[in-house]
């Protein structure tokens, strides 16, 4: 494989990275702040943040016009399904959650989101699901089950543990809603979503009456909030979902926990309890088997025309230049309208933005 296309899968790890550090940083926070204002204030600062960034960008002359296709009216619908989903419910559940599980252990429940966005993308998508990532899939569940197992409260399970599966299962509906704008420019997504998310929950913790936070720790949370969730990860986390689709994206993040439970033992001194390492094993095993799973079979490309960043160094874009079309940039992208014709061929591939096609029959599959 070339450099490009290994790219998804450095997106999708850079996202876990991101993402498994914040959890407990942003429960280390939680002493001092309502679980509803921080996740405000994550989602501000995530919007604030990339809204500079292209502010920046705007006035240097170096903007983002034919090198990533625009938003159109379209994509609406999946915007506000991503906003209310991942940027208002899902934050405001795991807040409330995070406050009664130890760290260590939340990082490696929010590993469900890899369970919860592959069940989605696999229903709703058809997404391919073989074997080798189907017996990923259950040993991450089964790691969480584990987990989540409390005896002393109702039905043996942890009502805060419950909460951040919740969390997962919301994510798992934003990262299938994002595939369906992926195509487009990243970051005024993830801007308007943090803004908008973020302004939401501010109202909503003001209704609850928790108290606004010291300028220190607010500004703190905010740069949580840029780089974690909402922010640059969920700007790799895009930029992979693009590449690998929703099942496998959520997959490689899968391995976010691990950078969580690193800086977990050192923040805090709780003790994440026996269960914690046959967990950490278990997921370990699961997440390996997700990483290293591969896919090829004959597929058909219908014929059709769409716009979105992409080189011509594939299989899939070997078409015409008219007068007027945006120049390549240094790393050998650009974005314009372009044509696709029908097409027949067979090479290992994910389900990427080329590759949304179904299963059913397809016994030459190799997984």
């Amino acid at each position: 494989m070339s450099f490009s296309e290994h790219l998804p899968v450095i997106y999708a790890l850079a996202a876990a990275a991101l993402f498994g550090i914040t959890a407990p940083f942003s429960k280390l926070l939680l002493d001092g702040v309502g679980p509803v204002t921080m996740a405000s204030l994550l989602f501000l600062g995530s919007g604030t943040g990339l809204l500079i960034y292209l502010a920046a960008g705007s006035l240097s002359g170096n903007g983002r016009e034919g090198v990533e296709a625009s938003l159109s009216r379209s994509d609406l619908p999946w915007l506000a399904g991503v906003v209310i989903s991942g940027g208002v419910l899902a934050p405001i559940v795991l807040m409330l959650s995070l406050a009664h599980t130890p760290a260590a252990t939340a990082a490696l429940l929010l590993n469900f989101e890899a369970v919860a966005t592959a069940i989605i993308a696999v229903l709703w998508y058809r997404e391919p699901i073989g074997r080798r990532m189907g017996g990923a899939l259950c040993l991450i569940t089964l790691s969480c089950i584990i987990l989540s197992w409390n005896p002393d409260q109702a039905f043996g399970f942890s009502i805060a543990a419950l909460g951040i599966l919740l969390t997962c299962t919301f994510w798992g509906l934003d990262n299938n809603f994002s595939k369906m704008i992926s195509a487009k420019d990243p970051i005024p997504i993830v801007m308007i979503k943090g803004l908008g998310a973020g302004t939401v929950t501010f109202f909503i913790a003001r209704a609850l009456g928790e108290a606004i936070p010291s300028p220190e720790t607010c500004c703190a949370a905010m740069i949580i909030g840029f780089l974690g969730y909402g922010g640059l990860m969920s700007v790799f986390f895009l930029m992979a979902l693009r590449g690998i689709g929703s099942a496998r994206t959520g997959a490689l993040v899968s391995t976010s926990p691990f950078f969580g439970v690193l800086v977990s033992f050192f923040l805090f001194t709780d003790d994440p309890g026996v269960l914690f390492y046959p967990s950490l094993l278990t997921m370990g095993l699961g997440a390996y088997l997700l990483i290293t799973e591969r896919h090829s079979h004959s597929h058909h490309h219908e014929a059709m025309v769409h716009e979105h960043r992409h080189r011509h160094d594939d299989l899939h874009h070997d078409h015409e230049h008219p007068a007027g079309t945006p120049a390549i940039d240094r790393h050998g992208y650009h974005s314009h309208p372009h044509a696709h014709p029908d097409l027949w061929h067979d090479h290992p591939h994910s389900p990427d933005t080329h590759h949304q096609h179904r299963h059913d029959g397809a016994s030459s599959a190799k997984y």
